[in-house]
This record gives C-alpha cells, sequence and structure tokens, in this order.
C-alpha cells in the first residue's frame, strides 16, 4: 500500500463518502478511505456485462496469440479484466501475447496488467487520460502497426480515429458493456438527510449513472449541488460540469490514491464538520 493517502489524512476522520464504483472494483477504494478514517458508503452506479457477442474479442485475442498484432492498447482496469477473463476461457495463455507491444492509459491499468497478465507494458503516457495516450502512440506507431483496442461499448471514438489517422490497422473491439447498477446504500435518503460529505467519481460512466440511477429511484438531483463531487481527473470533472454541475475535487494524479489524497486536502482545507451518521445507511 502506497502513503500517498497520509498526508491529511485526518482531516477524513468521520467523513462518510459514497463510493460509486462498480461493486467488483468497489473494494480498492473503500479500504483507502477507511484507512485514512472515512466512513466508506457503496452505491454502485454502473455495472460491468459481457457484451452481446464476445465473439469478435475472442477472435481477435486468439490472432494476438499468433502474433497477428503489434499492438495491445488498454484503458481501462476493466478492460484488462475482461482480456484476462477471457484469455482463460480459450485456453490462452497470456504469455502467448509477450510479443504483442502493451500500451496502457494510466499507471494503475499498467499495474493491472502486470498483476493479471503479467506482460510488460511498454508505453503509458505521462498525461493519463486518452489524449495522452492518443499523442503518445500516433508518435510512436509505424504506418501499418497492427493495433488491437478492447473497450466499453460507448467509448470514445478519439483513439480509433487518431490512431487510424497515424496510419495504423486499428481492429476495435467491444470488450464489455457499462450498464446501471444496483444495490448499496440508500443515497437518496442519505442526500436528504445531509448525511453525505462527497460522492467519489472514478470515471464518466460512474457520474452519467449516478443521475440516472438517483433519477430512476426518485432522489433529488439538486442535492448533488451540496455534496463534494470528486473526480478522478479531467475528463470525469469536465462530464460533471457540461452537466451542469460544479466538481469540487479533480485529483492531479489518475489513481484511486491520489482521488483520496485530493479529498484529503480539500477537507483539510475547509472548515466544515464531517456530516452527522443517518440512524440507518442501509436499504431495508
Amino acid at each position: 500500500m502506497t502513503t500517498t493517502t497520509s498526508v491529511s489524512s485526518s482531516s477524513l476522520a468521520g467523513r462518510q463518502i459514497v463510493v460509486t464504483q462498480a461493486a467488483e472494483q468497489a473494494p480498492e477504494l473503500a479500504a483507502l478511505l477507511a484507512q485514512a478514517g472515512a466512513t466508506p458508503l457503496l452505491y454502485p452506479c454502473l455495472a460491468i456485462a459481457p457484451p452481446a457477442d464476445i465473439s469478435p474479442l475472442d477472435r481477435a485475442l486468439q490472432l494476438a496469440a499468433r502474433s497477428g498484432y503489434d499492438w495491445l492498447v488498454l484503458t481501462s482496469a476493466n478492460a484488462v479484466r475482461i482480456v484476462a477473463a477471457r484469455l482463460a476461457a480459450l485456453e490462452i495463455a497470456p504469455q502467448q501475447l509477450a510479443s504483442v507491444r502493451v500500451a496502457t492509459v494510466g499507471a494503475a491499468t499498467a499495474a493491472a496488467v502486470r498483476a493479471q497478465l503479467g506482460l510488460d507494458v511498454i508505453l503509458t503516457p505521462a498525461a493519463e487520460v486518452a489524449e495522452g495516450l492518443a499523442a503518445a502512440l500516433a508518435a510512436t506507431v509505424q504506418p501499418g502497426d497492427r493495433i488491437l483496442l478492447p473497450q466499453a461499448a460507448r467509448a470514445r471514438d478519439l483513439l480509433v480515429q487518431r490512431l487510424n489517422a497515424a496510419g495504423a490497422a486499428v481492429t476495435h473491439v467491444v470488450a464489455y458493456e457499462t450498464v446501471r447498477g444496483s444495490g448499496g446504500v440508500d443515497l437518496s435518503g442519505l442526500l436528504a438527510q445531509r448525511a453525505v460529505d462527497a460522492i467519489t467519481l472514478a470515471s464518466s460512466s460512474a457520474f452519467t449513472f449516478l443521475l440516472d440511477r438517483l433519477t430512476q429511484e426518485g432522489g433529488d438531483l439538486a442535492a448533488l449541488h451540496s455534496v463534494c463531487l470528486a473526480c478522478i481527473g479531467p475528463i470525469t470533472a469536465r462530464t460533471v460540469r457540461d452537466a451542469g454541475y460544479t466538481p469540487a475535487v479533480v485529483s492531479k494524479q489518475q489513481s484511486l490514491e491520489g482521488l483520496v489524497a485530493a479529498l484529503a486536502e480539500h477537507f483539510q482545507a475547509s472548515s466544515g464538520q464531517p456530516s452527522r451518521k443517518p440512524q440507518s445507511s442501509g436499504r431495508a
């Protein structure tokens, strides 16, 4: 565990902080918040589901195992997890992709590649956003390079456009669907009781589905204007602003540790006391 959150972490003591990640991803951020003294409230705004047709991804991975691609570009930990799962299902050892150069959008995704696939990561941009990855790849790939890009169904087409413009041959396949999540705390009730100090947003999709889920559950979206919305980077922050809300925290470091550290700095600078704990924060 890194010590990134140690500075000012006492400012999170007693804070009620909502974790909006998918259920299988939430434990890491929840643990970091708890370590800093906060109370994590799990409210999965999104869930990761398989695409309607997984065969294009399977065929692409089988081709990659036969050295059919020069690059494998991974833009999220979700993509890494799905690729690892499909390789296992296809009985393909990740080492069969060792000749393929791997590029990731950021350090967290690179760490997931090393942990789950055991592959070296050749390229990770200093600017840990899709724009940074696109620029780094465009300056590195050669015309005709074969690139496998497995992404979410509604991912931005920025990478595909930039790589095609650089002369690469891009195979863009859907690896997973992002859908509205369920379960967790009664966020509508907690917001009504003013019992939430912050809502963490680790992706643009998390915020989009936060609005969707609160609306579906009859929650008051206006209450979000009174809560600290904490974003993991500039792209998520832009999504929040475009929807008419104000991100109170935007972490410069594109990682969960960076997000917690940014939250700690925010609350250290503010004079407000932690929100009172409600009588019950769970669903009946």
